[in-house]
């Protein structure tokens, strides 16, 4: 069975109802850890130039992004405590958002990906497909898309 599911987390509700099903499915294994990764992506030059322009806003774009993620980060971590799953871990990583999931998962041995099939999304994800579209036909490992 799994030993290891990873669940990318961005805050939406898809997220959390992914979040909650990789949490069932965990207590019912018995034995398996659950992963939390939050990936943002980096600002491109054109935005840092407009935050340059904003002077009342103060910080580092990238920073306030990372800052963010960790928030929603720790927000999924909360939610798989209060399910009474103690062996959780949360990351934030930066990138395009399959490919870092992938790679994630991946470097860390996760054996089952858990996803939702809708997150925050973009413009670019009605052009591309989905986050979660391009992760099922990408991983290694069997991907769950609740």
């Amino acid at each position: 069975m799994y030993k290891s599911i990873l669940v990318p987390f961005d805050g939406s509700g898809g997220a959390e109802v992914a979040l909650i099903a990789a949490i069932n499915l965990a207590k019912t294994i018995g034995t398996a850890s659950v992963t939390i990764l939050t990936v943002y992506r980096h600002h491109s030059m054109l935005e840092a130039s407009v935050s340059m322009v904003r002077p009342d806003e103060p910080g580092n774009l990238a920073a306030i992004m990372r800052a963010h993620a960790t928030d929603v980060a720790e927000r999924g971590k909360k939610i798989a405590l209060d399910g009474g799953l103690n062996d959780t871990r949360a990351f934030v990583v930066a990138g395009p958002t399959s490919r870092t999931i992938i790679k994630f998962a991946k470097e860390h041995d996760n054996d089952l990906i858990v996803i939702g099939s809708r997150g925050l999304g973009s413009v670019e994800g009605y052009l591309l497909g989905s986050v979660s579209h391009k992760v099922t036909g990408l991983a290694e490992c069997p991907v769950l898309v609740v």
